[in-house]
């Protein structure tokens, strides 16, 4: 039986919301059962959130044109963008891709189930044209999730799942992320607990010579790509745009470019060679905010957090865990906003192994602003 949660003072709707807590997760039984009702739901064309190991996502029939739409409406999402499809068995790829070729088959081998997206030929008339938005492909991925598992298996559908936020909004590792977003104007929301990477899949395509290109960096990184690939494997030109441009020189405010991921605050990232003249900037930077009379926030990492003051400081982990800061960047910017935070401030990482994800993320919702620090040891 489904809960239902109503937002607190609110009159819109109630929300039909399973619990699924880790007994039942264990039990492959007790699993089905509890989603029997959201995965009756999903079959008949609702639309439903759902845990992921990477964040919630928004799950619809990916066949049902009526459903999706229904997706892209409870998220305000651009129509134009396309759908990853979520499956929870190899073979169903069959009736979903015209082929698989060898190299994509042996990353699949390697990370499904995973936070890997595979962009594959897709077959005509099989999806919504709604999911592929007039493309020849599709993004494909089986989570490493037992209830995403599991209710896919129960639906009887591919499933298209963005993540389960409005959008521009950070993404969701919690249930109550997505009650807070979408709450009265979705189907149901399966609360199977936190998320696990915190940051969503790796998409990438692989041509026949096996070489592979990675069109969002996520929770695998370009370096395990590259070795289990056994060839070369390198970033979409439009990221390496992305990661050399919309930088500034300090102290010029942000610019009003595209942002998505973003807190409802203004977002900058401070990056620079000597960790000391960054955090430096930045407590110069959040105490003079904070005289103009606006609300500061700072996240950090462990090696810093000592140094700031701020109305609200947030820890994203220790430099050397970066999968820890991915764990935890979405629930950090969506702390900004419960403390309405006007003024934010992050620290840049490395962009080795995860921190390409972290540092693709950051810009996204800072809406392309870094400044770029000049070492005064120059």
């Amino acid at each position: 039986m489904a809960l239902t949660h109503n937002e607190n003072g609110t009159d819109r709707p109630s929300t039909p919301y399973w619990r699924i807590d880790p007994e039942m997760m264990a039990d492959p039984g007790k699993l089905r059962e509890g989603l029997k009702e959201a995965a009756d739901a999903l079959r008949g064309g609702g639309v439903i959130a759902f845990p992921t190991e990477t964040v919630y996502g928004l799950g619809a029939d990916a066949r049902l044109t009526s459903a999706v739409e229904a997706v892209f409406a409870a998220k305000g999402r651009p129509s134009d963008n396309p759908l990853i499809v979520h499956i929870s068995e190899v073979s169903q790829l069959d009736g979903l891709v015209k082929q698989v070729n060898p190299a994509a088959r042996k990353l699949m081998d390697a990370f499904w189930p995973g936070p890997l997206t595979v962009v594959l030929p897709v077959k005509p008339g099989v999806l919504s044209h709604r999911v592929t938005a007039g493309l020849d492909t599709v993004g494909i991925r089986m989570p490493d999730h037992p209830v995403a598992l599991a209710l896919i298996e129960a639906s009887g559908c591919p499933v298209a799942a963005p993540s389960a936020n409005r959008s521009g909004r950070p993404s969701p590792t919690l249930a109550s992320h997505v009650l807070e977003d979408l709450a009265g104007s979705i189907d149901g929301i399966v609360d199977g607990g936190a998320t696990g990477v915190g940051l969503e899949s790796t998409v990438v395509q692989v041509l026949d010579d096996g070489s592979v290109t990675v069109l969002r960096p996520g929770g695998v990184t370009l370096e395990q790509l590259a070795q289990v690939a056994g060839a070369p494997v390198k970033m979409d030109p439009a990221l390496m745009a992305e990661a050399g441009s919309g930088d500034i020189p300090a102290p010029r405010a942000p610019g009003m470019k595209y942002t998505h991921y973003a807190p409802q605050g203004t977002l900058s990232i401070v990056a620079g060679e000597s960790a000391a003249e960054v955090s430096d900037w930045i407590s110069r930077s959040l105490q003079e905010a904070e005289a103009r009379g606006e609300r500061t926030g700072v996240l950090a990492f462990d090696e810093h957090i000592s140094r700031y003051h701020a109305d609200c400081v947030e820890t994203l982990g220790s430099l050397s865990d970066l999968g820890t800061a991915a764990h935890r960047l979405y629930a950090a910017l969506r702390r900004m906003d419960e403390e309405h935070i006007d003024f934010i401030l992050a620290e840049a990482c490395p962009e080795d192994g995860l921190g390409a994800a972290i540092m693709n993320r950051l810009r996204k919702a800072a809406g392309q602003t870094v400044i770029r620090l000049e070492s005064q040891a120059r």
